[in-house]
C-alpha cells in the first residue's frame, strides 16, 4: 500500500540495523502513569537527527513535544482496540517475517551467490519456453502426470520439432498462444532461480533439460545471448494518441512536422518544451530518468532507444502503444561494479529461490548454536501411527494423536511435543513423498522438522538474542497502530466532512490563487519572414491549423503553432512575450522568432475548491490533527519529569 508506506517515511522511527546503544534510563514522561523512557527518546532523537530538515523537529523541546504527541495517539489505538484486528495483526507479522530474513543470511553464502548473480548480469538472455503446470505440492499422481507430458514434448523438440510450433500446441503458459512461449530478453534475477539457471547453463540455439519451478515443468529454448546493454539516459518528444473526442488532432502529422523542424537544425530541447504532451519530462526539454532493457512498459520504445550509437543521435519518429515519439540519446551506462552494487543484489539474493542455499547453511548453524535432543522413546512411539498410505496423501492423524504431548525435542529449554511431529508429517503429504522404505522417510521427516523447530525457536528469540531487532519491531508495531488510527479518525474524516472541508476552504481560499492566466495563440519559426506571414494571418483571425497549412510545405515545416490558456510563467510562453489583447510584435528570444495572439487575459482569482482540493484536503488533515492532538491530552494524563529532561537536554546537546 503505497500511502502507509509513505506514511512510515514521516514517522520518528526509520527501520535500520544500526542504533546507539544506551544501556542508563531513567522515566521521561508517563501517559496514564505508564512510563517511557529516557533511552528510547535519546536513541531515536540520534537516529533521526540527520533525517529531518525541519529545524524545530531538532529543537529538543519541540521534539518531546512531537514524541509525546505520537505516544499518546499510540495509546489512543491501545484504547480502541485497533491492536486486536485481524488486518493488524497480518501485517505485523508480515513485516517481522521480512525484517527477520536479514538475521537469516549467511555471508559467504551470500557472497557466492551475489557474485554469480553479477557475473550473469553481463549477459542478457532470449529463450522461448514450453510449461506444464502442475502445483509444488501437487499429489505424486499429478507430478508425474505433468513431468511425463514435458517429457514427451522433450523429445519431439529434441528430434527437431519446431520448438514454436510445439509451444502453440501443448504449453500451458496462457501467453503462449500469443507469443509462441518467446519471453524476449531477459537478465538475472529476472526469472525464478531454476529457470534462470537453464536458461544461463544451455548454449545458444539448444533446448535445456527438463526443470522443475514452482510453477510446473519446463523446457526452454535459448535464441539468443547478448552483451547486457546497461542503462541509457535519453529525452524524447511525445505527441499522445488521438482521444476519441479529438477527432481534429492528428499525432503522426504533428510528430513529423517537429521532426522536420529538428533536421533543420531546430533545437531538440526547445521543441520538447513547446511541443511534448508528456509532462513529467517536457519542462526537461524531454529528459527521461534512465532505464535499462525490460524497465519500462513498451520494448519498442526501450529498442529505439538503445538503438542510437552516439550521444546526441536523434531517432525517427515511431509509434508505441502510447502514441509518437522521437528520442534523443543523452548517455549511455555501462554495468555498475561490483561493489556498486553489492548491496542491491544482496537484497536481491534474499527474495528468489537462492536463498534456499543460505537456508541450508542456516540450518547448520543452528545445529552448532543450539543443544538439542531427541526422545527416542517418543519418537519411536509416535513413528508407528505413520503408515505407507504417506506415500499417497491418504495417512490421516490418528484419533489419539492429542494423548503424545511428551516431548519428542527439545531444544535448550524448549519442549515439543509428539503431536507437532505428527502435524508435520501430515502436513508433508502434500510434497512428493518417495523415500522407501517408510522407516527411512520417518527419519528423514524428522531432521526436515527439527531443522523447521531450529528455526522458528531461532525467529522466536529474535528479539531477546538482538535488541536492535526489538527496537525495530517496537517501533513499527506503534507506527502500524498509528496508521490504522489516524485513517481512522483524521484522513478519512478529511474527506468525508464535506461541510467541514468546505467552512476551512472558505477561510483559507485567499491561500489558493490562480497566477495571471493568458488565452493565447503562439506561433513559431526560425524565419522572420515566415512568422510575419503568421503574424499578418492572425491579425486577420486565421486559426492556427490555417496558418500551419499555409506556410508549411510538404517537406517543410516553417512555422508551429501553440494555444490554449496558460499560468504567467509557463514553459509553454516565451518569456519575452506581454500580456496585451491583440497580435503582438514579431519578437525573437534565442533561434526563434515568435508572435502571439493573446484572446483575453485572465487575472488571479481564487481556486475553486474542486481545483483546489487535493492541497485543501491535505491542509485540513493537519488541521484536524493538530486539534486532535489537543484533545488527547486532555483525555490522557501526561506527566513529564522535568529534571530528567533537562539532564537528557545537556547529553544530547
Amino acid at each position: 500500500m503505497n500511502l502507509k508506506k509513505f506514511f512510515f517515511g514521516l514517522l520518528f522511527f526509520t527501520s535500520v540495523m544500526s542504533f546507539a546503544q544506551n544501556n542508563s534510563k531513567e522515566v521521561l514522561f508517563t501517559i496514564n502513569d505508564k512510563p517511557y523512557y529516557t533511552d528510547e527518546f535519546s536513541r531515536i532523537y540520534k537516529k533521526n537527527l540527520d533525517l529531518v530538515k525541519d529545524d524545530s523537529q531538532k529543537n529538543l523541546d519541540q521534539y518531546l513535544e512531537l514524541f509525546i504527541g505520537y505516544k499518546l495517539k499510540v495509546n489512543k489505538a491501545y484504547k480502541l482496540g485497533l491492536q486486536n484486528g485481524a488486518s493488524y495483526q497480518n501485517e505485523l507479522k508480515t513485516y517481522r517475517s521480512q525484517l527477520a530474513k536479514n538475521y537469516f543470511n549467511d555471508t559467504k553464502v551470500t557472497q557466492e551467490l551475489v557474485e554469480e548473480g553479477y557475473n550473469r548480469l553481463q549477459k542478457e538472455i532470449r529463450a522461448s519456453h514450453i510449461l506444464i503446470l502442475v502445483d509444488e505440492n501437487a499429489s505424486p499422481e499429478d507430478t508425474l502426470k505433468a513431468y511425463k507430458k514435458i517429457e514427451e514434448i522433450a523429445k519431439k523438440a529434441l528430434a527437431g520439432e519446431n520448438f514454436d510450433d510445439l509451444a502453440v500446441q501443448y504449453s500451458e503458459d496462457p501467453s503462449a498462444k500469443e507469443n509462441k512461449g518467446d519471453l524476449g530478453y531477459f537478465s538475472a534475477f529476472r526469472m525464478v532461480y531454476p529457470f534462470e539457471n537453464a536458461a544461463y547453463n544451455t548454449p545458444k540455439g539448444k533446448i535445456s533439460k527438463i526443470i522443475r519451478t514452482r510453477f510446473g515443468y519446463h523446457i526452454l529454448k535459448v535464441t539468443d545471448v547478448r552483451p547486457n546493454r546497461g542503462e541509457i539516459t535519453v529525452a524524447h518528444i511525445m505527441i499522445l494518441n488521438a482521444k476519441p473526442e479529438e477527432k481534429d488532432k492528428n499525432p503522426e502529422s504533428t510528430i513529423n512536422d517537429i521532426y522536420k523542424k529538428i533536421q533543420q537544425g531546430e533545437k531538440f530541447e526547445d521543441l520538447a518544451k513547446q511541443f511534448s504532451e508528456d509532462k513529467s519530462s517536457s519542462s526537461k526539454g524531454g529528459v527521461l530518468n534512465r532505464f535499462g532493457s525490460g524497465q519500462l512498459s513498451s520494448e519498442e520504445f526501450e529498442n529505439v532507444a538503445f538503438s542510437l550509437e552516439k550521444p546526441g543521435d536523434v531517432s525517427k519518429p515511431f509509434k508505441s502503444q502510447f502514441g509518437w515519439h522521437i528520442i534523443k540519446l543523452i548517455e549511455k551506462h555501462p554495468i555498475k561494479t561490483l561493489d556498486e552494487m553489492k548491496n542491491e543484489l544482496e537484497t536481491k539474493v534474499g527474495k528468489d529461490d537462492r536463498s534456499k542455499k543460505i537456508t541450508e547453511k542456516l540450518n547448520e548453524k543452528l545445529r552448532k548454536k543450539y543443544t538439542y535432543k531427541k526422545d527416542a522413546k517418543q519418537f519411536a512411539a509416535v513413528s508407528k501411527l505413520i503408515t505407507d498410505a504417506v506415500y499417497e496423501s491418504k495417512w490421516t492423524l490418528p484419533e489419539n494423536a492429542a494423548t503424545f504431548t511428551a516431548p519428542i525435542l527439545t531444544i535448550n529449554s524448549k519442549k515439543i511435543d509428539g503431536k507437532a511431529f505428527l502435524d508435520f508429517v501430515d502436513k508433508q503429504q502434500k510434497g512428493v513423498l518417495k523415500i522407501k522404505p517408510l522407516s527411512k522417510l520417518v527419519d528423514v521427516l524428522y531432521e526436515k522438522f527439527l531443522d523447521e523447530q531450529l528455526t522458528a525457536y531461532y525467529d522466536g528469540n529474535l528479539e531477546t538474542e538482538f535488541p536492535e531487532f526489538s527496537y525495530v519491531m517496537e517501533e513499527y508495531r506503534d507506527g502500524l497502530l498509528l496508521f490504522d488510527l489516524m485513517e481512522k479518525e483524521i484522513w478519512d474524516r478529511a474527506k468525508t466532512d464535506t461541510l467541514g472541508l468546505k467552512n476551512f476552504y472558505d477561510a483559507h481560499k485567499m491561500e489558493h490563487m490562480w497566477k495571471k492566466r493568458v488565452d493565447v495563440i503562439i506561433a513559431s519559426s526560425t524565419k522572420q519572414d515566415v512568422i510575419k506571414k503568421a503574424q499578418s494571418m492572425l491579425k486577420k483571425g486565421e486559426e492556427p491549423e490555417a496558418i500551419k497549412n499555409a506556410l508549411n510545405a510538404k517537406d517543410v515545416v516553417n512555422v508551429m503553432t501553440n494555444s490554449g490558456a496558460f499560468e504567467e510563467g509557463s514553459d509553454a510562453l516565451p518569456k519575452g512575450m506581454k500580456y496585451d489583447v491583440g497580435v503582438s510584435d514579431v519578437f525573437k528570444e534565442g533561434e526563434y522568432y515568435f508572435v502571439t495572439k493573446v484572446e483575453k487575459i485572465i487575472p488571479e482569482t481564487v481556486k475553486s475548491l474542486d481545483e483546489c482540493k487535493g492541497k485543501i484536503v491535505n491542509d485540513y488533515q493537519q488541521y484536524l490533527e493538530q486539534r486532535w492532538v489537543d484533545d488527547l491530552k486532555q483525555e490522557f494524563t501526561v506527566k513529564i519529569n522535568k529534571d530528567v529532561f533537562d539532564r537528557i537536554k545537556k547529553q544530547l546537546q
